[in-house]
């Protein structure tokens, strides 16, 4: 009857699983925690071999990594977790997902315990978020790779937009060409004298350049010594006095006065000699402020400056003729190019036309991965450019730092000592501090992992119970020998003190027959011994009677005991059932709130 007794709580203990509840909904909703999944393309919850928290928690992980979030944990999922591992990664899930900005709240154990109606939820956002991501990166990818083909190749339907953006760019750049030209704002004075050194600066400021800007090229400004920067000085000053004084001269340009256009200036260049002198005149007139009758001196350096003019102009016709020439060329260099291009595009054009007759379009995922390799290998070699320039600087700051090394002094490699040993100290000391803190991070472990968990504390309890029955039955065993020990010893005793009776008797009978006092004596030798022989008898069947109702008293206890270990494996089953009622109703309540 004990025997049985820990067998039985041993059975009831192993057939219990904690943390885990077994119901329909929860059955219902892990049911769709996995279509989810899958339908999101998540296919290893479809693997049957997998258990269910591994399914959850790998659909968990792969929705967190496939939304493009920047996390700051290592979410290193792998099958067949121990339970360290597991605990660690529900937390850092946990703890994830606040920062991603999840509506909804989980708790490690409900994951841990496959609490589905909870997990649902969260598993549903993920998945909407993977899906909002991958959508826009696949838009991200199909508008890069349509600009970067629309950057080498065209259609006939987009030929006219882009000649009339050509046009409309041409149209701006002759807009912008115009509005900066330059214009003339200020003139000289007819009567004052213009020397050969200030008629460079008096054009400047004719066209209202800065005024100290200006700096003539002198040799003196090419040689670097500490003599020659108080010549500069002067110098400056008097650039400054000869600015000042012209500006003194100039007189500003009416806006209703004529100007002098360019396109009259290259008809100019275009007239005979004879007709030069009426034009110069005609433009002396127009430029005359006031209206004063021209000298021949100034009509003499009219002319000489028109000359000078027309030969600039001259030369300025000839280069843009080259110009010309050589940009026409590069014109049907392109024009060319472009009929090429022309022709290329038909022929795409017309291999579409038969693909799309053809019904090819069931290939549009091989383009999709092409059109995602071709990305990579852009941002590869993106990545391998930068990679290169970083290293070009690394190396140049190397060698920088090596000659600088290279020619330091002996003084400089002191310091350099002294501080490396002062590093080289303080690093010692950070040293022992972090292994001041491994010690006490290694011993808080240790402490950890002495206390014992639920599944440890189950197979503890096993391994007890299995040890106590292993003691009992040898308990047992060893009273049975002992029993029967003193049962053979007893009997042994008893025998031979029946033995010593009979052959006492045998050896005195002769004797005690042969005179009638000596069988008088012998009888009453022999009723003392029956007396005491009765006498052992009744002590004998007193103390079995004892040992009877001991046995009796005992198993009556054992029925009672026996009753009250029934009624508190009952009373156990109904706490377990109502526990699991308590936490379902306050499931609903928390629903309920967070609904509300």
């Amino acid at each position: 009857m004990l025997n049985d007794v820990p067998k039985r709580l041993t059975r009831s203990s192993e057939t219990t699983e904690p943390d885990v509840r077994e119901d329909e909904e929860q059955t219902e909703r892990f049911q769709d925690i996995i279509d989810l999944l899958l339908a999101a393309g998540y296919f290893r919850a479809r693997i049957k071999g997998l258990s269910n928290f591994d399914k959850v928690i790998g659909g968990m992980t792969w929705c967190i990594e496939s939304c493009n979030f920047d996390v700051d944990i290592d979410l290193l999922f792998r099958e067949n977790l121990t339970i360290g591992q597991k605990i660690s990664l529900t937390e850092k899930i946990v703890a994830m997902l606040p920062k991603m900005n999840c509506p909804y709240r989980i708790e490690p154990h409900q994951i841990q315990g496959l609490d589905c109606i909870h997990i649902f939820p969260v598993i549903q956002w993920l998945v909407k978020r993977s899906m909002e991501t991958r959508e826009e990166t696949a838009d991200f990818v199909r508008s890069f790779a349509l600009s970067q083909f629309h950057k080498k190749h065209s259609f006939v339907q987009d030929s006219s937009i882009a000649e009339t953006g050509k046009e409309n760019l041409i149209k701006s750049i002759r807009l912008i060409k115009k509005s900066y030209e330059p214009r003339r704002l200020f003139k000289h004075k007819d009567d004052v004298k213009r020397e050969e050194s200030t008629k460079f600066l008096g054009t400047v400021l004719e066209y209202e350049a800065p005024l100290y800007s200006i700096k003539i090229a002198s040799p003196s400004a090419e040689i670097a010594s500490s003599d020659v920067k108080e010549n500069e000085n002067k110098e400056e000053l008097k650039e400054k006095e000869n600015t000042d004084q012209l500006t003194g001269n100039l007189a500003a340009i009416e806006e209703s006065s004529a100007r002098l256009s360019v396109v009259a200036v290259g008809n100019i260049v275009g007239i005979q000699a004879q007709e030069i002198a009426k034009v110069t005149e005609e433009y002396a007139a127009m430029s005359i402020s006031q209206p004063v009758e021209p000298s021949g001196t100034n009509s003499s350096a009219a002319l000489t400056a028109l000359e000078n003019q027309r030969a600039a102009l001259q030369n300025r016709v000839r280069k843009l003729t080259k110009e010309k020439d050589a940009l026409s060329a590069k014109h049907l260099e392109l024009i060319e190019k472009l009929n090429e291009s022309r022709t290329k595009r038909q022929a795409i054009e017309r291999s579409l036309k038969k693909a799309e007759e053809m019904d090819i379009n069931e290939n549009d995922s091989i383009y999709k991965r092409l059109e995602e390799l071709l990305l990579v290998h852009d941002g590869l070699k993106e990545q391998e450019h930068n990679f290169r320039e970083q290293c070009k600087s690394d190396l140049n700051l190397l060698k920088g730092k090596l000659q600088e090394i290279e020619s330091g002094t002996s003084e400089e490699e002191e310091d350099r000592l002294k501080e490396y040993e002062q590093q080289k100290e303080a690093l010692a000391k950070v040293r022992l501090q972090l292994a001041k803190k491994n010690r006490a991070i290694a011993s808080l472990t240790r402490q950890l992992d002495d206390v014992p968990g639920r599944s440890e504390l189950t197979q503890y309890q096993r391994r007890f119970m299995e040890l106590y029955n292993q003691v009992s039955a040898k308990h047992k065993e060893t009273k049975q020998y002992y029993t029967l020990y003193n049962t053979l010893d007893d009997t042994k005793v008893y025998l031979s003190k029946e033995l010593s009776l009979l052959n006492s008797i045998q050896d005195n009978y002769n004797e005690a027959m042969a005179s009638t006092s000596g069988k008088e004596q012998f009888l009453k030798q022999f009723d003392e011994i029956v007396a005491g022989v009765k006498r052992n008898k009744a002590k004998v069947e007193k103390r079995c009677a004892d040992e009877k109702n001991r046995r009796d008293a005992l198993s009556r206890q054992l029925v009672t005991l026996i009753e009250q270990q029934r009624k508190y494996v009952a009373a156990v089953r109904q706490l377990t059932i109502e526990c699991r009622k308590n936490e379902a109703l306050l499931a609903q309540l928390r629903d309920t709130y967070s609904k509300g």
